[in-house]
């Protein structure tokens, strides 16, 4: 890759510290931006806006990627239709918290197969500032996941009801904490968040890490103490976890399947769980960390989070609601508006999402329609009171895995250890089109969507204003941005493209 740095020079030369991609096509047009120990693109920082200018990138099927542009406020010549978008800068909704990934022990083992260097790139991509996409949340499992390379907790010695034995596994040790210490050093307001798959084996009704089972209620205050060790061992690490939910995906718990680790909950239940053990438990201990309720498919708001907060006292010491994006072709994104509607004092996270489940053909190389798709999600769950999107694993590999139960998926950046290389896809820039840009306090506000352009606009807290577009025809588009304030911007919008427009109040 060496050659592809020196044949870049001059174009670097040019532009100033933008690094460019470097593509490698793998058929179809399908391409990824190659990075490796020595390079890596980076998106450029938006320049100093006058009050009449405005910066912004775009990203396209034909090859563009966070290519940057300046240009200036004013009347529209433009001679085509166009769209026009309406922006009220005085009309707002959510405070935006962030956007991430999941540090999996999938993700640290494939990590962990490329050069010092080559990781620190990575991490950096992700976590940086300035360079990469800036990150600002990061979601683990507490304990084993699918995407680990066997089921674990933290006590496997059965009946250890004084959890004496309580330890954290190698993978925390090998494979979480040292990169999530990276990204913490590289972005320090970066927040972790956790979720169990499922407690010690012997604390279920049906005593296996997967498939069927229940809470013994016996161990309802003896699970809690188990998650604040959890806290603790981690914050004995140097992290400190922002947030854990009630469980990832309890629902699962009643599929006909033993294949993934899960801990079931009935609503009620896990609402007499939090009101007398989880909540008052971590309240009682040396940290501040938040509950989530849920953990699930969107599906599941109407019905589970009402029957949940029926408890009072579960309602109140629950912070927000955690979704994930698996069940969205059947349940309307009017699903969170209803429960923010009904619970505006809990935010709303998506925290986890990812692709290639179930598919012949997990992983595709440089597919735009897997960008295109988690573009669409996030302006969706951003539209309708969500305060963050939270991908699934960082990084896997060309397989989708590894996975100890075979549950491979695509991922926004794919390691090839055999070259030292890792390749970022059209999904790692449609997420990054949010996330470098979209500040944390950053407030939505209005904006109109047309039939064939969707959008999301948001003030920063330095009063800038954020406006991220998709055109997904196969033709390009004139669009009119109207700032009720501050006047009228023209893009053309090309074929199949995502942009970010930035300018000041």
């Amino acid at each position: 890759m060496w050659w592809k740095v020196l044949l870049l020079t001059p174009f670097l030369i040019a532009i100033g510290s933008t690094n460019e991609c470097v593509h490698r096509d793998f058929g179809e047009g399908f391409t990824v931006c190659v990075c490796n120990a020595t390079y890596c693109d980076t998106i450029a920082k938006p320049g100093i806006q006058t009050n009449g200018s405005f910066y912004s990138y775009v990203s396209s099927k034909a090859g563009l990627r966070m290519k940057p542009k300046e240009g200036q406020f004013g009347s529209c010549q433009q001679t085509l239709p166009t769209d026009t978008l309406t922006i009220d800068t005085t009309e707002k909704y959510q405070t935006i918290y962030g956007f991430g990934g999941a540090f999996t022990d999938a993700a640290g083992i494939n990590i962990k197969k490329l050069s010092e260097a080559a990781q620190d790139q990575l991490i950096r991509t992700y976590y940086h500032p300035t360079e990469g996409s800036r990150y600002l949340l990061g979601r683990l499992g507490i304990g084993g996941t699918d995407f680990s390379t066997r089921a674990y907790s933290y006590d496997s010695y059965p009946n250890d009801t004084s959890l004496e034995h309580f330890a954290l596994a190698p993978e925390d040790y090998n494979y979480k904490i040292p990169f999530m210490k990276k990204a913490l050093e590289l972005n320090p307001e970066t927040k972790f968040f956790g979720a169990t798959w499922a407690p010690p084996s012997w604390m279920k009704t049906r005593a296996k890490n997967n498939g069927y089972g229940f809470l013994k209620e016996e161990y309802y205050q003896l699970y809690a103490e188990y998650l604040v060790k959890f806290l603790d061992a981690y914050k004995e690490n140097g992290l400190k976890i922002w947030a854990i939910s009630t469980g990832n995906e309890p629902l699962f718990n009643y599929l006909p399947t033993d294949a993934i680790e899960v801990l079931g909950w009935t609503a009620k239940g896990v609402g007499t769980w939090v009101a007398n053990n989880l909540g008052p438990t971590l309240a009682a201990s040396q940290h501040s960390t938040k509950i989530l309720a849920l953990d699930d498919n969107r599906n599941e708001l109407p019905w589970f989070v009402p029957q949940m907060f029926e408890n009072e006292k579960a309602k109140n010491y629950v912070s927000g609601i955690a979704v994930h994006w698996y069940s969205d072709h059947v349940a309307p994104p009017s699903v969170l508006d209803l429960t923010h509607d009904s619970f505006p004092d809990k935010f709303i996270l998506m925290t986890e999402a990812c692709l290639g489940n179930g598919s012949p053909q997990h992983v595709i190389l440089g597919s735009w329609e897997h960008g295109q798709k988690y573009m669409l999600s996030i302006l969706e769950y951003l539209n309708n009171w969500a305060i963050g999107w939270v991908d699934w694993n960082l990084v896997l590999d060309k397989n989708g895995g590894p996975n100890f139960i075979d549950n491979y998926v695509d991922s926004p950046i794919i390691v090839n250890p055999e070259t030292d290389e890792f390749y970022k896809q059209p999904m790692y820039y449609a997420i990054a089109h949010f996330s470098r840009f979209i500040d944390r306090g950053s407030v939505r506000i209005s904006i109109t969507d047309t039939a064939t352009i969707k959008s999301a606009a948001f003030v920063t807290p330095s009063n800038e204003v954020v406006v991220v577009l998709h055109n997904g025809n196969s033709v390009s588009k004139n669009v009119v941005l109207k700032d009720l304030k501050k006047g009228t911007i023209c893009l053309e919008l090309p074929a199949n493209s995502m942009h970010t427009v930035i300018y000041g109040l």
